[in-house]
């Protein structure tokens, strides 16, 4: 069962977890401060419009020095799917909104999917991405189906592929688990660009690992430098 599945992911996660508290540390005290990108492509010039970022296990923490890194003027969309548990997503968007040049919120059902906005997966809820007749993309929600991770990165990244293909950037960060291996591959296959974060500064490295082996990233990096190859790859 599901309750029986998450029991078990998080004794793992703490193990994981205890085992890595020498990186935990150092890490953590990479995380503050960062300094602003200052350089990004003029609107219209850029041809990735929208980058999507998976992340579980020290996520959070390491979201910190990524998206503050971004610039106000930022030319694509950015959507968060981040493992986190129901009602912990909306004060995790505000604190990121807090740091951060662009706008960050907790996306809702409907929300437009618009350049210099990042908008966070809620929990408890898959998050594709639609687009209109024409060329408008907006936010869907879903409850179904009842999955471990509800954001799943897979469902999210399979969606931005299929409505942006070679226009689409996806980024795997630390997290445990191959949540977003598919979703890779979707983006990778529709031409799209993949980044993944390295293993010395992943808490975690089942999901940049299982992404890895796929054989569908472009280009790995250490953490502090995964802004700077979103911006370069726009």
């Amino acid at each position: 069962t599901n309750i029986v599945n998450i029991k078990n992911e998080l004794i793992t996660k703490v193990k994981l977890i205890g085992s890595n508290k020498k990186k935990i540390t150092r890490f953590v005290e990479s995380v503050t401060p960062v300094s602003v990108i200052d350089r990004c492509p003029l609107p219209g010039k850029n041809k990735i419009r929208i980058v999507i970022i998976g992340a579980s296990t020290g996520g959070p923490k390491a979201l910190q020095d990524v998206l503050p890194r971004l610039p106000k003027n930022f030319p694509a969309a950015v959507i968060v799917i981040q493992h986190m548990l129901p009602l912990f997503t909306s004060s995790f968007a505000v604190r990121m909104n807090e740091l951060s040049q662009l706008e960050v919120r907790e996306a809702k059902d409907g929300d437009l999917v618009k350049p210099g906005t990042v908008l966070v997966a809620p929990g408890g809820y898959h998050l594709k991405v639609k687009k209109w007749p024409g060329d408008e993309a907006y936010i869907k929600l879903a409850k179904e189906p009842q999955m471990l991770h509800m954001p799943s990165v897979d469902i999210a990244m399979e969606s931005v592929a299929h409505a942006y293909s070679e226009h689409a950037l996806g980024v795997i960060m630390t997290g445990m688990g191959q949540d977003g291996k598919n979703g890779i591959k979707a983006i990778k296959d529709a031409k799209g660009k993949t980044i993944s974060q390295d293993e010395e500064t992943s808490i975690i490295f089942g999901m940049p690992k299982a992404a890895i082996e796929s054989g569908c990233i472009d280009k790995v990096v250490s953490l502090s430098k995964i802004s700077e190859e979103i911006v370069n790859m726009l």
